[in-house]
């Protein structure tokens, strides 16, 4: 199970996207070009390497930090060895889906923005993203008792270390 965890595959449209559990930092990391590959629906390394090029070059030049602060490490790569492999974590991959124009990369974007606007109407009226963690324990399956000793729990929480 352990490691399961710390070496995974992830599938999408039927595509292998490797990933990498990062026990000391507690996330994900994902091979920046399997995520090419997928949006760009393209299975040719070379090809895929050398878009991940043009991509840096352009990124670089938009003065993203995207790519000064993706990583290298080792995963297995289809040779069966074991390589050095860029590698991105999940804000850094949602950042990389925002420059890729793909139809594969579009459902992303949409939920991206979705994501964003929602967020922005939070900043405005708090009580939404109250209502937001209401509806996703619900979705959760937690009962309308849990769900309201959670609230009051963060509630107090928040006092005593306002205190």
């Amino acid at each position: 199970m352990e490691d399961d965890k710390k070496n995974a595959v992830r599938v999408f449209k039927e595509k292998h996207v490797r990933a990498v559990w990062d026990e000391a930092a507690e996330k994900w990391w994902f091979s920046v070009s399997d995520i090419i590959g997928v949006l760009t629906d393209q299975s040719d390394y070379a090809k895929i390497r050398n878009y991940w090029k043009w991509l840096k070059s352009k990124l670089n030049t938009e003065g993203s930090e995207v790519v000064s602060s993706t990583n290298q490490l080792k995963m297995l790569a289809p040779d069966g060895k074991m390589r050095f492999t860029d590698v991105a974590d999940t804000e850094q991959i949602l950042r990389l889906i925002q420059s890729i124009p793909s139809k594969n990369a579009e459902p992303f974007k949409i939920w991206l923005a979705k994501i964003g606007n929602e967020r922005i109407d939070e900043t405005i009226d708090p009580e939404l993203s109250i209502d937001r963690a209401i509806q996703s324990y619900r979705r959760l399956g937690y009962s309308e008792n849990w769900i309201n000793q959670r609230i009051k729990s963060i509630e107090v929480h928040k006092a005593l270390t306002d205190e």
